[in-house]
């Protein structure tokens, strides 16, 4: 089960956000893949749509119903949260900082790197051990 604290929290996230219980649409579907006879006997996967919006979410990553009904709709806060607060939102960060760590290097910055690399390889020639004859 899933405590007090939490579905506070998240009751809480949703009236931030506008969302209304009344506006998901929630399914329970039968799981799939690994758990054991409780997957195969319970529909524990869950099923949930923002009609105003559309957004659609399926959760089964626990064996237990409750569990996955409030994972998924934090999955489902957090893709309505960034399509109202775009830019401002932290997972349009993340996903932001990883384009810019991807991006390639322009030539001068290349450069400007290797030639760092050369300098620091040139001190650490400078430091090694004096051979004797």
């Amino acid at each position: 089960m899933v405590g007090l604290e939490k579905e506070k929290a998240l009751r809480e996230v949703m009236a931030r956000l506008g969302v209304r219980e009344e506006d998901i649409e929630e399914k329970f579907i039968r799981s799939q893949g690994p758990g054991g006879q409780n997957v195969n006997k319970v529909s524990t996967c869950v099923y949930l749509r923002h009609l105003p919006t559309g957004f659609e979410v399926k959760c089964q990553e626990e064996r237990s119903q409750a569990l996955n009904r409030y994972r998924a709709r934090q999955i489902l806060l957090k893709k309505i949260e960034s399509a109202v607060l775009g830019k401002l939102s932290g997972e349009q960060k993340r996903i932001e900082k990883i384009r810019r760590q991807k991006r390639r290097r322009s030539r001068r910055a290349k450069l400007k790197m290797l030639e760092a690399k050369r300098m620091h390889s040139q001190k650490k020639l400078l430091r090694a051990s004096v051979k004797e004859w």
